[in-house]
């Protein structure tokens, strides 16, 4: 890299608005500075009605927030069409967007239709043998799905992102006020709708609300527990007091409900919020009654967030089950452990063998050529919070402020929820650090930091109002109370200011990535079809993105869009004779044309072409594999001879066999000749040439046919034999060992 290069790599983009949305945010950090330079504004911070009667207070409070939320959502909405381009767009977005479909017929996992390779693929487990048969499922957990459930019950499940914002809103508001009253009573209101109005500003928080990943539904879930657990150990300090009745007992409830909705939706951002609520509620930081002795009330708080943690657990455990046939199995893990390697390579620790070759291979190679330790856990930590910086509030130089309130208030913050805050956020990275991958990506920024953001913007709030203001004491005269409130009006509009034009020069720039990426939409439109006037038969895809978007597993082609992977063999011609030949298209995205930037999509009616006396499946549509172990399968790019210039290639750890089972779809029982075409040459990306000077050795069967190869020509065909077979299809076992082996395709011909 050349210095420019590197100085771009950390400073990022600068320079004048890109497009209408920083253009936007330019003209708003304007108003906003000139808010802060002439103390305008304090109306819309510290509320209308001052003075008013308390139900007048809080109806007004309830409508700013109100409105602010529903700035929120509609700044959300508006980024699905300027960034997103309509639809989701990451490959995890659009697995979670199937997830929900499903779960919106009640369906963690499905069973799909033969040949089960026009349905699998990338982020999606196929088990056999469960109670009722084979399934398929997405491996991400299930609580953000559940919602998106929800969304496609009423038929538009882009709008659970925004609801989410609204709500992220709110439960900013209420958190930064819950810190704010032990620390900064008589600037609490204040406080917390500036943190609310820099929620609605955040540039991260409108990706999360609008793509459809996780974190948002995450970040909701943290928030609402962190907020809930604080008033919770205050209403109990106010009953030891004999000034509440309940004590916090509901607040401790909803605090457990919200620790188990994380839990069902990012197991791992689970652990900080759930020691943090530990930490408030647990006996130490409040007195409890004398009558109730030492601690027991706060241990009956502890007991009732415990039990409010059950139904999230359950979920998760209940979605498990249906996805990988045991409560306790991770789908994730799971699914890495069949889909990628070496053998283990996903894993929350450290050591050699950590980082997968497959999905991540280029990463692995630059960054962990030698195993994940400390050292690659500090460097993996550092780069996730250099991208945080900028998401915190779009302008790297504000994230430090979130230590402020720590720092500057540490008598408060020692007795209060402010140190279990700002501990919460320091947990939040350490609960990642043994996580290899860094995650991050245009637009999403630290996506696995992003579920503290709005923890982050109360503490924000909380540290501007610490450094330019100071509580008013009750005897303070009128002149000094208006200073201080002044004070903070001007730093809170700065900071406004700040993040509006840090966004515009700055931030804008990584949102601008994130929409050109990928051709620069979603890789499935419903709007293309409804051009056509399609609204029944058989699709056919060839991306996994368009997969995952495009197909409802409960669809069938009579009355339904039934989407299916494109296999370019004749498992196409098996599914579409299958269900009857249907009216057929095929769903294609076509380069961009200079001057245009994005691509085509297109829909051409289309049948796959007839199956000849020969059958060709190509092995490389069987990932991933049905079991591993002692290596790897995965698809690759193999050269010119092989089919489709892909092929299917297991690749063996040092000094080990490798073995992988797949599956060979079997259109009708009889006796067929077997043809096995393999590939010499083909090798996964990174993964470690083989050590032994032994040329590769592999060995092949289907249904107690073996053969046994050495490679030698780039591409060839092995003896054909003669195999009974039996439908829906016969299980083959691959076994590689001295280097990696590939397969091409089989050819299958039916003899009687």
């Amino acid at each position: 890299m050349t210095a420019s290069d590197k100085a771009l790599a950390l400073l990022g983009t600068w320079s004048r608005p890109p497009d209408v949305p920083a253009k936007a945010a330019l003209a708003l950090a304007a108003l906003l500075a000139t808010l802060a330079l002439f103390g305008r504004g304090r109306s819309l911070l510290f509320g209308l009605f001052e003075g008013a009667p308390l139900a007048l207070q809080r109806a007004e409070r309830r409508r700013v927030i109100a409105a602010v939320g529903m700035g929120a959502a509609l700044l959300s909405i508006a980024y699905v069409a300027s960034y997103l381009r309509g639809g989701p767009r990451i490959i995890d977005a659009t697995t979670y967007f199937l997830q929900g479909r499903a779960l919106s017929r009640g369906d963690f996992a499905w069973a799909p239709l033969d040949p089960s390779a026009s349905f699998r693929g990338r982020f999606l487990l196929y088990t056999e043998g469960g109670p009722d048969g084979a399934s398929l499922g997405g491996i991400f957990p299930p609580g953000y799905p559940l919602l998106l459930a929800f969304g496609f019950m009423l038929g538009a499940p882009m709008i659970v992102g925004p609801l989410l914002a609204m709500g992220l809103v709110a439960a900013t508001y209420l958190l930064a006020r819950a810190l704010a009253e032990e620390t900064l009573p008589a600037l609490a209101e204040p406080i917390a709708r500036a943190a609310a109005l820099l929620s609605l500003s955040c540039a991260a928080l409108r990706y999360h609300t609008a793509d459809t990943m996780s974190h948002g539904a995450a970040a909701l879930g943290v928030t609402l527990a962190l907020a809930c657990a604080a008033r919770a150990r205050t209403a109990e300090a106010r009953r030891a007091r004999g000034a509440d009745r309940e004590g916090g007992r509901g607040e401790a409830l909803l605090a457990g409900l919200a620790v188990g909705y994380v839990i069902a939706t990012r197991p791992a951002s689970a652990m900080p919020i759930a020691l943090v609520v530990a930490w408030l509620l647990g006996p130490g930081l409040a007195p409890a009654a004398p009558a109730a002795g030492p601690g027991r009330a706060r241990l009956r708080l502890l007991a009732l967030a415990l039990a409010g943690t059950l139904p999230g657990l359950l979920l998760l455990l209940l979605s498990q089950r249906a996805v990988t046939g045991s409560w306790l199995e991770s789908t994730q893990r799971l699914y890495y452990a069949v889909g990628d390697g070496p053998p283990g390579c996903f894993r929350w620790g450290f050591g050699a063998g950590t980082g997968c070759l497959f999905e991540h291979g280029e990463f692995v190679a630059a960054r962990l050529p030698d195993g994940y330790g400390i050292v690659e856990a500090a460097g993996t930590t550092l780069r996730r919070l250099h991208k945080h910086l900028l998401d915190v509030a779009n302008f790297e130089p504000l994230a430090p402020l979130v230590l402020a309130p720590a720092l500057l208030g540490r008598r408060h913050a020692a007795r209060g929820a402010v140190l279990p805050a700002t501990a919460l956020v320091a947990l939040q990275v350490l609960a990642y650090a043994p996580f290899y991958f860094d995650g991050d990506y245009p637009g999403g920024g630290a996506r696995f930091f992003a579920d503290v953001l709005p923890v982050e913007h109360a503490l924000v709030m909380l540290g501007v109002a610490s450094l330019v203001a100071r509580a008013p004491a009750s005897s303070a005269s009128s002149r000094a109370v208006a200073a201080s409130e002044r004070a903070f009006t001007r730093g809170a509009y700065a900071v406004l200011a700040l993040a509006a034009a840090g966004f515009a020069v700055h931030g804008a720039y990584e949102h601008g990535k994130l929409r050109d990426r990928d051709g620069g939409r979603p890789m499935f439109e419903p709007d293309v079809l409804a051009r056509a006037s399609l609204s029944s038969g058989l699709v056919f895809v060839d991306t996994d993105h368009g997969f995952a978007l495009g197909h409802d597993p409960a669809a069938r082609p009579d009355a339904r869009v039934l989407v299916a992977r494109l296999r370019n063999d004749d498992r196409d011609r098996m599914l579409f004779d299958a269900l009857d030949r249907p009216p057929t298209w095929l769903y294609k995205l076509e380069p961009p044309v200079p001057p245009a930037t994005e691509t085509t999509a297109t829909l051409t009616p289309w049948a796959p072409p007839e199956s000849g006396l020969a059958l060709r499946f190509e092995a490389e549509a069987e990932w991933p594999p049905l079991a591993q172990a002692g290596g790897f399968a995965a698809p690759v790019w193999a050269g010119g001879c092989a089919s489709g210039s892909r092929a299917l290639v297991l690749t063996p750890e040092p000094g080990r066999t490798a073995t992988a089972t797949i599956a060979l779809p079997v259109p009708a029982a009889g006796r067929w000749v077997v043809e096995v075409h393999v590939v010499h040459g083909a090798n996964v990306p990174f993964a470690p040439r083989p050590s032994s000077p032994a040329p590769p050795e592999g060995t092949l069967e289907v249904e107690g046919e073996r053969w046994t190869w050495r490679p030698e020509a780039a591409c060839a065909a092995l003896p054909v034999k003669e195999v009974e077979l039996t439908p829906p299809h016969a299980r083959v076992t691959l076994e590689a060992s001295n280097g990696p082996i590939g397969i091409d395709y089989f050819s299958l011909r039916k003899v009687r």
